[in-house]
């Protein structure tokens, strides 16, 4: 039985109702489904479990994997975790011999995975034509050779326009006047306007020379498609991202233009090329799994290219010498996972270890840690200041609200004292909120976005 949001609040009601009474043997769904109640559970699946779609972002902020490994281990039933690639987590299930691994051989794996080629900093110094154009030549090369053949999928990090701009004069970055916060261009004959507050700029001016002309430093999937479709002005352009999502393509000459997570499913034998771009704006970010996220969202697209004997190609600018660059070039998302494990467990970080991420006004974070009583092997790291956020700029989960200067402090212990922690911060935090003792402090065990 199928049990997803999209069913409407009646329909999964019955749903709910007939796997409660036993009727329904099988349930396929969205994360939601990890907490559906089937009888005699035999096996739990999750596939590719490093998604963010699979982790609740409100309390108390569930992840689908550790829900299905719980209700695994309760009620004796088989646990599979697929995916193209692997995740840390996953990583220490099989370093720890609680699972075992399951793989292709390494001749199969060659045979069905196409050809991945890189090109970093400096082969792209030495292009004359990575100077004018956004592609360097063998990226070109490979869409002109893919276009001959069928489809070709080009993976931008980021939606929009131009998301980013700066001056032409001093390359100093474009800021809002009302909340500095960063000009956008929504299309060609669009005006500027704050990417936070949405406040336009027709008449902008660079604060720092004067300057009045601007240049992209981040270009968008719709700026992309736009210069592709001009390059190639004979083959039709597709865009699929967080606006629209196309579901499939048709097996016939055209080039694609996806966000990660929105690739399209080619009808045919798959796509003949795949151009990954920009990856320094993936592997650049100031989060734990930067590295671990972008092979992923790699290979996803890579394994919707043909093989490399039906002359799939896949071409990603990067820098070749970084480990996720070289995991995917040798398709190899396991012995990344396991070394990245290894660095995790060198630095005392989750899941080798556990941790909880204690944030909030600065004599909340005090307070709460004073008055827990924590693990005697607990170690404290900081509290450290969290950016401020900037009044219009969008909240992420976890953000202080604007304007207010909220602390975190990071709480480690090794592991099989994790339940210990995580009761010592409940039973403070609700001491704290019954005696009223200011405003409380939030709490997360094993935050997936350490930074």
């Amino acid at each position: 039985m199928l049990l997803t949001a999209d069913a409407g609040p009646e329909a999964r009601y019955r749903r709910w109702l007939a796997i409660n009474r036993g009727s329904v043997r099988c349930v396929v769904g969205t994360r939601a489904a990890m907490f559906a109640p089937v009888r005699d559970l035999g096996l739990v699946a999750l596939w590719d479990d490093g998604d963010s779609s699979h982790h609740d972002v409100n309390a108390p902020q569930p992840h689908a994997r550790e829900v299905l490994v719980l209700r695994a281990v309760q009620e004796e039933a088989a646990v599979l975790l697929g995916g193209h690639g692997q995740t840390v987590e996953a990583a220490q299930l099989v370093e720890t011999g609680w699972a075992r691994p399951l793989a292709a051989e390494r001749e199969a794996v060659r045979a069905a995975a196409p050809l991945v080629r890189t090109v970093g900093d400096e082969d792209e110094a030495r292009d004359p034509a990575a100077r004018s154009a956004r592609l360097p030549s063998l990226a070109w090369e490979a869409l002109r050779d893919g276009l001959t053949r069928g489809p070709v999928l080009v993976q931008v990090p980021r939606r929009g326009y131009v998301p980013r701009l700066a001056c032409t004069r001093c390359r100093a970055p474009a800021r809002c006047e009302r909340c500095q916060g960063p000009l956008t261009a929504a299309g060609p004959d669009q005006p500027l306007s704050c990417g936070w507050c949405g406040t336009d700029a027709p008449g902008w001016a660079c604060a720092e020379c004067g300057g009045t002309r601007l240049r992209a430093i981040v270009v968008g999937a719709r700026r992309t498609a736009e210069e592709l479709g001009r390059s190639f002005p004979a083959v039709p352009v597709r865009t699929s991202g967080r606006d629209h999502i196309l579901d499939t393509v048709p097996d016939r000459p055209a080039l694609v233009v996806s966000t990660p997570g929105a690739e399209p499913v080619p009808e045919g034998p798959g796509y003949a090329a795949a151009m990954l771009l920009d990856g320094w704006a993936l592997l650049g970010r100031p989060d734990l799994r930067a590295g671990e996220e972008a092979l992923r969202h790699w290979l996803n697209a890579a394994a919707l290219v043909r093989p490399h004997a039906d002359g799939g190609t896949v071409v990603v600018l990067a820098e070749a010498t970084l480990r996720p660059v070289q995991a995917l070039v040798r398709w190899d998302p396991a012995g990344n996972a396991r070394r990245e494990l290894a660095d995790r467990a060198f630095l005392g970080f989750p899941p080798v270890s556990r941790m909880a991420a204690v944030t909030g006004p600065p004599e909340a974070v005090e307070g709460l840690l004073d008055t827990a009583e924590l693990p005697a092997e607990a170690e404290v790291l900081g509290p450290v200041p969290m950016p401020v956020t900037e009044p219009g700029r969008p909240r992420r989960p976890g953000d202080p609200p604007p304007g207010e200067q909220w602390q975190r402090a990071l709480v480690r212990v090794p592991p099989g004292s994790g339940a210990g922690l995580a009761a010592a911060l409940k039973t403070a935090q609700a001491a704290r909120l019954a005696r009223r003792e200011g405003a409380p402090a939030r709490v997360r065990i094993d935050p997936p976005d350490i930074g």
